[in-house]
């Protein structure tokens, strides 16, 4: 016997908050475009040299350093050099790398250099725009442990190595404290005001597919009933009868895939947002019915599929949307098979449903062409698809969404030529977990 697993009202108010509060406020702004990160990187590998001639030939300032401007710029120059940086989709590395850039040449470097100058009139000013540009360049989260840790470093580096200044006055330190925590909360507010123009973007966009599949479905449905129509004229005529039916089923199979399609679209584009649910969902249930319902192409694609049942668990979640889970990873499977060289065999598609302890487990394996340890490390990334030219890149990322809103988890195992498998693991929501022999099932053909 195994005790419940059951989120009261507190739980149920956490995730409430978090969806409709914490998630939208907090949200990232996307990595820069291939295109934005090299103009920064060719503005940063020009602009400091130039900015040296500017403060240190033609209006000079207390205090400059050609080797300092050329490492910044050099730091700008990787960007240019090295395309891994700017990749699409990004790499953690890459952005991490871009990240850290760009906080050694504005925070940090610009908090220097105003302390070396007795933060003169163009330091002041070049400050205030830093805050403006920083919050501007990357994610408003980022910009403020950045601009934080950065003031903090570039002191304590003043304090270290600095040169000796006259130090600053207590009117120059109030007058400059007003002036840059002014341009800190403006970037602050223009950061946060970029991420929740970016949401109301992506509510508009999701409205319009939502209007879009309305529009679709209204000629699909009247496919159906032309289909229909012709079903029952062929059942009133002997001649003619079988290619007639064989029409009508044809019709309906592609008026049933592209519903089919519509469904797994508008869910994968939700994938920022999903609806709380509390659904007590059986895996084997589950299971069976997205195997029954997934529009097959021929025999031979439904008759690769086996379901095995060793035991059967409950959770809570969305049938609706573990279903179209269950949907992107066996559409997933199919294209690994399709694309393997020997033609797939009855069971080259295994669903297996199992459960430990307190963690049910769905299983989703498949003997197509697999996948290396650098796609498996990126395949849940939005937008990152394996299928150039077919994927939207939507389908996995998905799949991770309503794993992490139901407290579970999804993870890839691979070899390449050797197939895959995806587990899906979740915490059981009933007092016991159904105990049952081994049992394979076949998809009926």
């Amino acid at each position: 016997m195994i005790r419940s697993v059951y989120y009261g009202t507190a739980d149920l108010l956490k995730v409430w908050a978090s969806n409709e509060i914490v998630k939208p406020l907090l949200e990232a702004i996307l990595h820069p475009s291939p295109w934005r990160i090299r103009a920064l990187g060719f503005s940063t590998a020009v602009g400091h040299p130039l900015f040296y001639f500017i403060w240190g030939v033609w209006l000079p300032q207390t205090y400059e350093s050609l080797w300092q401007r050329l490492l910044m710029g050099a730091l700008g120059l990787c960007l240019l050099v090295f395309p891994w940086i700017s990749a699409t989709p990004p790499t953690r590395l890459s952005a991490t790398v871009f990240s850290g850039i760009f906080w050694i040449t504005l925070p940090v470097f610009f908090s220097w250099m105003y302390l070396c100058n007795d933060g003169s009139p163009v330091w002041l000013g070049s400050m205030s725009a830093m805050f403006l540009i920083y919050y501007q360049l990357t994610d408003w989260r980022l910009a403020t442990v950045g601009s934080s840790s950065g003031l903090l470093v570039g002191y304590l580096l003043y304090q270290s190595f600095g040169p000796d200044t006259l130090g600053f006055a207590f009117e120059q330190i109030v007058g400059h404290t007003v002036v840059l925590g002014f341009s800190w909360y403006m970037g602050l507010v223009l950061g946060i005001s970029t991420s929740n123009s970016r949401r109301d973007h992506l509510s508009h966009t999701l409205a319009t597919i939502g209007i879009m599949a309305h529009e679709l479905r209204t000629p699909l449905a009247t496919m159906s009933l032309i289909g229909e129509a012709i079903r029952n004229e062929a059942a009133a005529q002997e001649e003619g009868r079988p290619g007639l039916e064989k029409l009508a089923t044809r019709m309906h199979t592609l008026v049933r895939n592209m519903n089919h399609q519509i469904d797994l679209q508008i869910s994968n584009a939700r994938l920022t947002r999903l609806p709380t649910h509390t659904e007590v969902v059986s895996a084997a249930a589950l299971v069976e019915g997205a195997v029954a319902a997934y529009p097959y192409r021929s025999a031979r694609e439904r008759a690769c599929v086996k379901v095995q049942i060793h035991s059967n668990f409950h959770f809570k979640g969305s049938q609706a949307l573990f279903a179209q889970v269950i949907d992107n990873l066996m559409k997933n499977a199919f294209r690994s098979l399709a694309a393997a060289t020997s033609a797939s065999q009855p069971g080259d598609l295994l669903i297996e449903v199992g459960a430990v302890q307190k963690r049910g487990r769905i299983a989703v394996k498949d003997q197509g062409i697999g996948m290396s340890e650098h796609l498996q490390a990126r395949i849940f990334q939005p937008f990152f698809s394996t299928s150039q030219g077919t994927g939207h890149g939507l389908g996995l990322a998905f799949c991770q969404t309503v794993l992490k809103d139901a407290h579970g988890s999804i993870r890839v195992e691979s070899v390449p030529l050797r197939g895959a498998s995806f587990i899906l693991e979740l915490p059981a929501a009933t007092s016991t977990i159904e105990r049952e022999p081994p049992m394979t099932r076949q998809h009926p053909s």
